[in-house]
């Protein structure tokens, strides 16, 4: 299932911070670490029985499903139209989630962020390629930090060619934050890893974060769409 939003647009924000009154997604990210081999029934029950869950809750703005199968992860993405809906969404997701993860004989922490930065430059498909930076902020410069990785980093991604979307997470309590920026696929991902690097240095640069790691996945399906 592809990505509901038309290639070109942008939620929440195209660069800088988002404008007054703009909606901005919130989302709960599940990371799962699983027995390498039995990842793939997982997935398939993610699929087949949590997806459709997520999707029929008020509120749900879908799902996006990645994996790393060599070490047995996965990342399973739900977006939200408010705070509200996600956490009333969680009595009925929970037992879905831990019947996921018993099948992959594995574990899951879950986190949960708002989505301020949501830039699409074009339509994504199974096989695209996640790259996932985790970077810590102090709390109080997580606003600034939101309009500059709009007016530094977007500009550059969008101009790279075999670039998709990129999302930028942040939870304004802690500073803990994610950039999330999707490929083609897997070469145009692995062809950007010098042009990431720079990106890295440059966020660092503007925002004072610090860059905690960095990771890789392949898209499965997305039904995520825009409120």
């Amino acid at each position: 299932m592809t990505p509901l939003w038309p290639p070109g647009s942008v939620d929440c924000v195209t660069a800088g911070k988002p404008a007054q009154g703009a909606v901005v997604l919130h989302m709960r990210l599940n990371l799962i670490t699983a027995d390498p081999q039995k990842l793939g029934d997982s997935i398939k029950f993610i699929e087949t029985e949590v997806r459709p869950q997520v999707d029929s809750q008020p509120g749900s703005l879908g799902t996006a499903l990645y994996t790393n199968p060599e070490p047995g992860l996965a990342i399973l993405e739900s977006f939200w139209a408010s705070d509200n809906a996600m956490a009333a969404s969680e009595h009925h997701l929970g037992p879905t989630r831990r019947a996921a993860v018993e099948r992959a004989a594995g574990t899951v922490s879950v986190e949960r962020y708002q989505v301020p930065v949501f830039e699409l430059e074009a339509p994504a498909r199974g096989g695209a390629g996640l790259r996932l930076t985790r970077m810590d902020l102090e709390p109080a410069a997580v606003e600034d930090a939101v309009e500059a990785y709009g007016d530094t980093a977007v500009p550059w991604l969008a101009d790279t060619a075999g670039f998709c979307s990129t999302l930028l997470l942040v939870d304004d309590q802690t500073g803990h934050a994610i950039s999330e920026t999707l490929w083609q696929n897997s070469e145009a991902l692995a062809a950007t890893r010098s042009v990431a690097a720079a990106v890295r240095v440059e966020t660092v640069a503007a925002t004072g974060c610090v860059i905690r790691a960095v990771e890789e996945y392949g898209l499965v399906s997305t039904s995520a769409r825009k409120a």
